[in-house]
């Protein structure tokens, strides 16, 4: 059964740094995208960014480009989201899931199966 985890989140002032993992069993890891979804209360699920089971291809939320730098690693199995000049917007729980790379690449939330259980990011001063 693939299982995603997710770890790095916390409480973090304006202008801050956090980086986010995502860390990967189950299933074979180089076969899938991984994308980086989040939900702020009251809000629905948005795309944060993706990256291609190669990481050739990847995908940025205008919300946080320039500011936010998606990467993998399938030696280790995990996907990074660094997150930089965090604003108070960006608060939400964030979510990795995975999505078979066969069956094309998007970055959609409801194109991904299997999602891990969140991680809460707090910015706040």
């Amino acid at each position: 059964q693939p299982q995603l985890a997710e770890s790095g989140g916390g409480l973090v002032q304006p202008g801050g740094s956090l980086r986010l993992s995502c860390a990967a069993s189950g299933f074979t890891f180089d076969s899938y995208a991984i994308g980086w979804f989040r939900q702020a209360p009251g809000k629905e699920r948005e795309g944060v960014s993706c990256i291609s089971s190669s990481g050739g291809l990847t995908d940025y939320a205008d919300s946080v480009k320039g500011r936010f730098t998606i990467s993998r690693d399938n030696a280790r199995n995990t996907v990074y989201l660094q997150m930089n000049s965090l604003k108070p917007e960006d608060a939400a729980v964030y979510y990795c899931a995975s999505r078979r790379a066969l069956l094309g690449y998007v970055c959609v939330p409801n194109h991904y199966d299997y999602w891990g259980q969140g991680t809460q990011v707090t910015v706040s001063s």
